[in-house]
């Protein structure tokens, strides 16, 4: 891969940009600005093309004593470490004076801020800390004064299960705290914990109005608010709670972020600090896809009176553009609770005897266990969900330990097939049991029955293009069907059982990036073809004519996958080599699988990924926990 060239570039930014660690916009934008601010010195230029280019590889600044070190080249045959780099307390120093593009504190405006050794694009500098401070100020809050003893029959009476302390714990912290985190893996229970939450916040709080508190759910994406809002109405079909609160319940509707802030033409948004959210209670499902200046910008909108609960699971992949949030916001507590002495004694009057703190992070001080921030987060740890054998690989890959998952794999080969590339029977065996119910179906107008089948299987890619990509295995698995099912035509034509992935937002037709569905025949029309697409528990129709932006769904990435679970999952593996194959992009795959998992690929890329966590150089966990 060849980087593009900024043409006439001077040195060391021509260096750079040649070894691919520089694009050519990071380049031109770095020497626009330096003109503009009048500074001639190469390598404070060089400091501004890094922090120009630190967002678009999800990290919110350029940390210049480091970078050395960290730098990724994108170009196959280049180590960054091998280029000519200033010394890093002479180019911190440089940075420094140069005064008229760099600001050393709040009350300059400059494009560029300087943080110790850290370089910010100033936007990114003021969100962290706005992000920061908001979020430090809702966990500061006061307590709410409700009669504890009866808190806790009702917490009891939705969280019968004695498993379910920890989700006793969460609901109790909602219920008493204005911020609250319910952070694991899949099949932990969050959502469970989440629907039950808002039904106890019915029963228990009110607006400022007196009236039953004005609660909005909300995701970074229409497929995970719909999936958001659909358990929320199951939960309510079963919940002991009684017909009011049943009803507004179901009353409860779901949007994406964007159309909760109300975004405008030109970047601008409906809902900010001048135009409070009405809602008495924010839920954000998924939050470990929202970036940070999306998140700074949705908790700059909740009311300082207001509730807030971020639900998500901090080990899945990270949000596409800057930042690590959820990661950075659950911290220490990801090791265990993390509650002060009063919060503790107060959440086990209402949940019962609470578990050992987690330990304090190396480097913390002794009273880091005490501070506030941590009193209302909880990370759910009991999986629900899938088999032992897929939660201990999961485990093991989230842990970091690749002999931990080897062995798992080879002590379930029920659960988990292995196969090696070239080796790929069971999985063609595996797609054409699962697409068949899809396809046939659809041939036979059961469009309630193609949309259930189509969850019974998926495999995953981590790249679009290529051996390994979604395109060529796509292709792979319609030649399967064709050679397996009579009648079977595969290509871009709309036919019956096509399964379909949709890749654009369509407002008008209440479809979102992410949806999945099938083309089934009408039967009151012979011939006739609708897409098929699950809605509010029923069933949307649509003419295919409509679909601007669809894709067949015989495979997928794992990003896309996020937020769904299959009954058997398929993960390719691409080489070791493979920049984009990462710990959380495997953990995220191996958690789609509900029975039956199947990887193909070879072990140096399972290792290699397992030992290769995302790195986001970000700021936001320092500031809330210290």
């Amino acid at each position: 891969m060849e980087a593009e060239l900024a043409l006439a570039a001077p040195e060391p930014l021509a260096v750079f940009n040649r070894a691919g660690v520089l694009d050519a916009a990071d380049v031109r934008i770095a020497l626009t600005l330096c003109e503009l601010a009048g500074v001639s010195d190469p390598d404070v230029a060089l400091a501004t093309a890094l922090a120009v280019r630190a967002p678009r590889q999800g990290h919110v600044f350029v940390d210049l004593a480091t970078v050395a070190a960290t730098a990724v080249s994108d170009t196959d045959d280049q180590d960054a470490g091998t280029l000519q780099w200033p010394l890093p307390n002479a180019w911190v120093q440089a940075v420094g004076d140069a005064g008229s593009l760099v600001g050393l504190d709040g009350n300059d405006v400059k494009p560029l801020r300087l943080d110790g050794s850290r370089l910010y694009l100033d936007r990114y500098w003021h969100s962290e800390r706005r992000l920061a401070a908001a979020l430090s100020a809702l966990a500061a809050s006061p307590v709410r004064a409700l009669p504890l003893d009866e808190l806790s029959a009702a917490v009891t009476r939705l969280f019968p299960e004695e498993g379910d302390l920890l989700q006793r714990t969460a609901a109790a912290s909602a219920l008493l705290r204005r911020l609250t985190v319910i952070a694991g893996g899949p099949g932990t229970g969050k959502t469970t914990t989440v629907a039950r939450v808002a039904a106890l916040l019915s029963e228990w709080t009110t607006g400022g109005d007196g009236e039953p508190p004005l609660i909005a759910l909300a995701a970074p994406t229409g497929k995970a608010a719909a999936r958001m809002q659909e358990a929320v109405h199951a939960a309510a079909q079963t919940l002991p709670v009684d017909a009011a609160v049943r009803e507004r319940m179901l009353a409860l509707r779901a949007s994406t972020i964007h159309r909760l802030l109300g975004w405008l033409p030109g970047g601008r948004w409906r809902h900010n600090t001048e135009n409070r959210l009405p809602h008495d209670v924010v839920i954000v499902d998924e939050t470990s896809m929202v970036a940070l200046t999306l998140m700074d910008r949705l908790v700059a909108a909740v009311r300082s009176d207001a509730q807030l609960i971020l639900v998500g699971d901090p080990d899945q992949l990270t949000a596409i553009e800057a930042g690590a949030v959820l990661r950075d916001i659950v911290g220490p507590a990801a090791g265990g609770l993390r509650f002060g002495a009063g919060m503790r004694a107060l959440v086990t009057r209402v949940a019962g005897e609470l578990p050992e703190q987690g330990g304090a992070p190396a480097g913390a001080p002794p009273a880091a266990s005490e501070r506030s921030f941590g009193d209302g987060v909880v990370v759910l740890r009991r999986g629900h969900r899938f088999g032992a054998a897929i939660g201990g690989l999961a485990e093991a890959i989230r842990l970091g330990d690749g002999d931990g998952a080897l062995r798992a794999i080879a002590a379930a080969p029920d659960q988990i097939a292995w196969l090696q590339p070239g080796d790929d029977a069971v999985l063609r065996e595996a797609a054409v049991a699962g697409y068949t119910p899809v396809i046939e179906a659809g041939r036979g107008g059961d469009a309630a029955a193609a949309l259930r089948e189509l969850g019974s299987f998926r495999l995953l890619c981590a790249h679009r293009r290529g051996p390994y990509g979604v395109a060529h295995w796509t292709a792979r698995i319609e030649e399967w069907l064709a050679a397996a099912l009579p009648g079977f035509h595969a290509g871009p034509q709309t036919y019956a059982g096509k399964p379909l992935l949709v890749t654009e937002n369509d407002h008008e037709l209440r479809l979102s990036n992410g949806d999945t569905g099938v083309i089934v025949t009408v039967p009151a029309q012979e011939g006739s073809l609708m897409a098929a697409f699950e809605r509010d528990g029923g069933t949307l129709l649509l003419a295919p004519s409509r679909l601007a932006a669809v894709d067949s769904l015989y495979a997928m990435t794992v990003h896309k996958s996020q937020g769904s679970q299959f009954a058997v999952a398929a993960v390719v593996l691409p080489e070791p080599s493979s920049r984009i194959l990462t710990r959380e992009l495997l953990y995220t795959a191996v958690t789609r699988a509900r029975d039956r998992l199947i990887l193909l690929g070879e072990e140096d890329a399972l290792r290699a990924a397992i030992a290769r966590p995302v790195a986001r150089a970000t700021g936001l966990q320092d500031l809330l926990w210290g």
